[in-house]
């Protein structure tokens, strides 16, 4: 069943925002910058985790966000239940925004806001349902993705659409790179669906074809596992869609080595060669035995040591050359 947005009070819309990560900010920002349209009546975002190397305590992005804009702010463990219900309810929304907040909502907060939830996706639906969709876009090749406002139900990412705008995935974007673009797009999508949706008649959403559904489930840190018996451009990709968590690795004489920038050169893997044999050293890196082509390590991290370029690596272990990296065999 679908429903058509439709406001008529001649006051602000009370919003309640749901986020945690920095990609969230612009679309609360947004919201904020028009306060004669929206008015934040309050913020919900994740508990507070231990982070770093002492383990304090640090608020997802969008809770600090809150914290330093004097916003109210939910920190609720969970969303089901009668406490966080009471909480929400004694904000009287008129409409809750959600933006990679992090938990499925279940049916009774859904129900609770009169004009209901919005979900600001970054995807272009229904592909790439779930919590990754920005880096399996970019680990998959594809050239363009995009955000998808909708019409928020009880499963993962498969209310029915309002509207969407597409953008290209460049070259070289990284999760972050293509997060941070998405995030603004985002926000400009979310003000234009809800001036759409104060308009008379309101906006009415389309269903979601199930049969085009993907999905991209949250990355772990084996994600950015490099097997160098895969194509180079397959672990380019992977280098790029990681960055910067869980961040793509490898292993060089039993210590991890992060790889933070990597490309892909014209050249062939050396014939006879074994994947993950180190076969070039120069000033642009060092360039690793693939299962088709050869992988660039432009910039590099060795266990409890600082980022360095590839080079730099190279100099500080002048037997690099014909060294394996990857598990052992």
């Amino acid at each position: 069943m679908t429903r058509a947005l439709e406001f008529r009070e001649p006051r602000p819309l009370r919003v309640v925002f749901m986020g945690s990560p920095a990609l969230a900010i612009p679309t609360l920002g947004a919201l904020l910058e028009h306060p004669g349209e929206f008015r934040v009546v309050g913020v919900v975002s994740q508990p507070d985790k231990p982070a770093g190397r002492g383990q304090d305590p640090r608020p997802p992005p969008v809770a600090a966000f809150a914290r330093a804009a004097g916003l109210p702010l939910l920190q609720p463990k969970g969303v089901r239940g009668p406490r966080f219900r009471a909480e929400l309810a004694a904000l009287a929304p008129d409409l809750a925004v959600v933006v990679a907040f992090g938990r499925i909502l279940p049916r009774e907060i859904l129900d609770l806001p009169p004009l209901g939830c919005v979900n600001v996706h970054a995807s272009l639906l229904p592909e790439y349902r779930g919590a990754g969709p920005i880096q399996r876009a970019i680990l998959d090749g594809r050239e363009r993705t995009g955000i998808t406002t909708m019409w928020m139900d009880e499963g993962l990412d498969t209310g029915p659409e309002l509207l969407r705008a597409e953008e290209p995935i460049l070259p070289d974007d990284t999760a972050a790179s293509l997060g941070e673009r998405l995030g603004r797009l985002g926000a400009t999508l979310l003000v234009e669906t809800l001036r759409a949706a104060l308009r008379p008649g309101g906006l009415a959403p389309v269903a979601q074809d199930p049969a085009r559904a993907t999905y991209a489930p949250l990355l772990s840190r084996e994600d950015g596992a490099l097997d160098f018996g895969l194509d180079a451009e397959v672990l380019e990709r992977r280098v790029r869609g990681t960055w910067p968590w869980p961040g793509a690795w490898t292993v060089f004489r039993g210590g991890n080595l992060k790889v933070h920038r990597a490309g892909v050169p014209p050249a062939e893997r050396p014939a006879g060669t074994a994947p993950g044999t180190v076969v070039r050293v120069g000033a642009e890196g060092l360039d690793v035995a693939c299962g088709r082509g050869v992988l660039r390590l432009a910039e590099v991290q060795a266990e409890g040591r600082r980022r360095m370029s590839g080079a730099a690596f190279a100099a500080g272990h002048p037997d690099l050359l014909g060294s394996r990296l990857g598990p052992a065999p």
